[in-house]
C-alpha cells in the first residue's frame, strides 16, 4: 500500500483509532476489547498484529469491524467475552463502547435498588470489593475535626464540661 493510501484515523468499533499504531495496540484502545481479545481476533482473521492500522486494506478493516461487533457468535472461548451469563438474557454476550458503559451503570443502579451490600457501598461512595478504607479512598469525603474554643481553667477548681454548665 502506498503512502497516499495510508489512513491516519481509522473508524473501528464505533471509535476513531490512531492509524499510526500497530493493529494490536489500536484494537485494545476500543472500550471492551483488551489485549487478549484483540490478539484472538487478529489470530482468527489471520492478520499480522505488527502492521500499522492505517496501512490495512478496506476489506481487512471491514472484516475486523464485523468480527468485533459480533464477537459473541464468532469467538470459540467464552472466557474472552466480557458479559458471561448476562442476568437479563442468561446468554454470553460481548459489549463494546457506549453499550458497555450503559450496561455497567444499569447494573450499579439495579444493585442500589435491591439494596444489596454492593449497592449500599455504591450509594455511600465507599469501596465495593473488600478493600480497606481506614487510610485510603478518602477522595471526595470530608475528613477533619472542628476545634473547640479553649478557656483557661480557674485555679483550684476542676474544669467543667459543657453539659454540666447547662
Amino acid at each position: 500500500m502506498s503512502s497516499s493510501e495510508f489512513r491516519h484515523v481509522v473508524r473501528l468499533g464505533g471509535r476513531d483509532l490512531n492509524g499510526k499504531k500497530k493493529v494490536l495496540a489500536a484494537l485494545a484502545d476500543i472500550k471492551g476489547i483488551g489485549f487478549s481479545t484483540a490478539n484472538a481476533v487478529l489470530n482468527k482473521l489471520n492478520i499480522d498484529a505488527d502492521v500499522r492500522l492505517g496501512s490495512l486494506s478496506e476489506n481487512d478493516l471491514n472484516r475486523i469491524d464485523d468480527y468485533v461487533r459480533n464477537l459473541q457468535s464468532k469467538v470459540e472461548f467464552p472466557y474472552l467475552l466480557n458479559r458471561r451469563k448476562d442476568p437479563s438474557s442468561g446468554s454470553n454476550i460481548h459489549l463494546i463502547g457506549s453499550d458497555l458503559d450503559f450496561v455497567v451503570k444499569d447494573d450499579i443502579r439495579r444493585e442500589k435498588e435491591v439494596m444489596s451490600w454492593r449497592g449500599i457501598r455504591h450509594s455511600l461512595g465507599l469501596k465495593v470489593r473488600g478493600q480497606r478504607t481506614r487510610t485510603t479512598g478518602r477522595k471526595g469525603l470530608t475528613v477533619g475535626v472542628r476545634k473547640g474554643v479553649a478557656r483557661p481553667a480557674q485555679a483550684g477548681q476542676p474544669a467543667q464540661s459543657e453539659e454540666a454548665k447547662k
